[in-house]
């Protein structure tokens, strides 16, 4: 008897017409095949090109470990026109993150540049942080919702900058360090979870020339912070 591999999740659609869709990227799927992949990578092009049954090209990229909003393009030309408008910085990304603590500012900017690697050009970096509310959990962790929206596109750019600001990302076990990200997944009972969203995407369809405006919601967050259907 032949063993076959365990049927994949559907992944949740935001949007979809006869040019492009929009999905839900859950934590922990990567964008498209890794350089050296592994025989258990859950890959949101491969799931989502059989889910709809045609080929998709990816137009960005969000982290393996971040949830939200992922758009691709199902139409050759229209792909190629979203590359260009993403190039331009004519798509509006937004991001939700849970950070430790609580900032001193309710609203700032980070223009801190950013290198890819050791060795690599320091890039220009731009991103604006709001603060959207504070909460002191009953495990005596504070915890802060923060909105970022990212001007420029820089390797790991809102988890670098929030880092900077002294407030990294709850989870994120790169940047905010092994042993602080296992006290507070089990504090929070979030589990090894990086909590941040990539909340919604506003772009200018190519086609149609409509404003296409897409948000989601990640429940987890939702919870931590008592909100209901967005804030």
């Amino acid at each position: 008897m032949t063993n076959l591999p365990a049927p994949t999740a559907p992944l949740k659609i935001l949007f979809q017409d006869e040019s492009l869709v929009v999905i839900h990227k859950p934590a922990g799927h990567i964008v498209h095949p890794a350089e050296n992949p592994q025989p258990d990578d859950l890959v949101a092009m491969k799931i989502l090109r059989d889910q709809i049954g045609v080929r998709v090209h990816n137009i960005h990229r969000i982290d393996r470990p971040t949830a939200g909003v992922l758009l691709f393009g199902i139409d050759r030309e229209v792909s190629k026109s979203l590359h260009q408008n993403l190039a331009d910085h004519a798509m509006e990304k937004v991001y939700w993150a849970v950070v430790q603590g609580k900032p001193e500012q309710s609203a700032w900017s980070c223009n801190a540049p950013i290198q890819k690697a050791k060795g690599a050009p320091n890039r220009e970096a731009h991103t604006d942080f709001e603060v959207l509310k504070t909460v002191d959990h009953h495990c005596g962790k504070t915890i802060s919702l923060i909105q970022a929206v990212p001007h420029t596109g820089r390797f790991h750019q809102i988890r670098r900058h929030l880092l900077d600001a002294g407030h990294p990302i709850v989870g994120d076990y790169r940047y905010a360090g092994i042993e602080d990200s296992d006290a507070n997944g089990k504090s929070l009972n979030t589990g090894t979870r990086m909590l941040l969203l990539a909340k919604s995407l506003s772009f200018k369809h190519p086609k149609t020339a409509e404003t296409i405006f897409v948000e989601t919601n990640d429940p987890l967050i939702d919870q931590l912070f008592g909100l209901g259907v967005g804030l």
